[in-house]
């Protein structure tokens, strides 16, 4: 009778598989090992690893879907030294990764992004998600200091909101695929701690603070803008618009016909006329001489 190999086993997640196994414990000689397998609906075995020396064997190129027996035998110098078989279901045996998690801290709560691990299947390449079809994440979450009050959230989608929490507070959360129909529930992410903010909501005094502040700006800025156009305004009528005047004896002298026709009408060279002098003499200086 061949003796049997001791604590056989397939080591799976995420539907990357080896088989493992112990060395015989009475043994001559080099020692190598064969991995076959077959699948429920076949009757021989074809080989996965032939003629190794280790304990370890990668059958993650099986087909996910089925029911496989797996073999491994002993063998020294042609001699079969120990045997053993395992049943072995990819779906069911395959152990869902921790997903990778995102934590925002927005607006007085947190949001948590979360991506389901790939399949390190050779065949395809999927999320391990694809394979099962319908599954969610569930978000367990806790004050730092206080994980005996576990809350627990789940989520449908890739992506959850933890509400109604308290602010400026430090809550630690780790996340975990579910799968309901073939009951299985993934490893746990690690642990991620984040900081909560304000709630959103604008206290009251700083309502009444932005509010006074805007009315004593505009209490400034009007008057400010109002003296400012006013002396603009007195600039531009001072340049183009002066003060003073022609004086009003000079402008009904100046006006009369027959004084300004003698200055318009052009003067001959030959003619001599003489002129009387004429003194301007404006109000302010007669006022200064008397």
């Amino acid at each position: 009778m061949v003796p049997e190999l001791k604590n056989v086993r397939v080591n799976s997640v995420n539907f990357r598989s080896k088989l493992q196994w112990d060395p015989p414990t009475f043994h001559k000689g080099n020692i190598t090992y064969t991995v076959q397998h077959k699948s429920s609906y076949k009757n021989t075995f074809e080989n996965l690893c032939t003629s190794i020396d280790t304990t370890v064997c990668d059958i993650s190129f099986l087909s996910i879907y089925g029911n496989f027996t797996v073999r491994v035998m002993a063998e020294s110098e042609n001699e079969l030294l120990g045997l053993a078989d395992i049943i072995f279901n990819p779906m069911e045996d395959t152990i869902i990764g921790p997903p990778a998690v995102k934590v925002r801290s927005e607006s007085g709560y947190l949001t948590v992004d979360f991506t389901g691990p790939a399949s390190e299947n050779s065949h395809e390449n999927w999320t391990v998600q694809q394979y099962y079809g319908s599954w969610f994440y569930r978000v367990q979450y806790w004050k730092k200091g206080s994980a005996q009050k576990v809350i627990t959230v789940n989520s449908s989608h890739n992506s959850a909101s933890l509400l109604d929490l308290d602010p400026w507070t430090v809550y630690c959360l780790q996340v975990q695929a579910v799968v309901p129909e073939w009951n299985k529930v993934g490893e746990f992410s690690q642990v991620l701690c984040e900081k909560t903010t304000e709630n959103g909501i604008t206290p009251v005094w700083m309502v009444v603070a932005v509010l006074l502040i805007s009315m004593l700006v505009v209490l400034v800025s009007v008057p400010a803008c109002f003296f400012s156009f006013l002396c603009i305004y007195q600039q531009t009528r001072y340049i183009f618009y002066p003060s003073y005047s022609f004086p009003q004896h000079l402008k009904e002298f100046l006006s009369k016909p027959s004084y300004s026709s003698q200055f318009c009408a052009p003067q001959s060279p030959e003619e001599d006329h003489s002129y009387d002098k004429l003194t301007v003499i404006s109000e302010e200086s007669e006022n200064c001489s008397g």
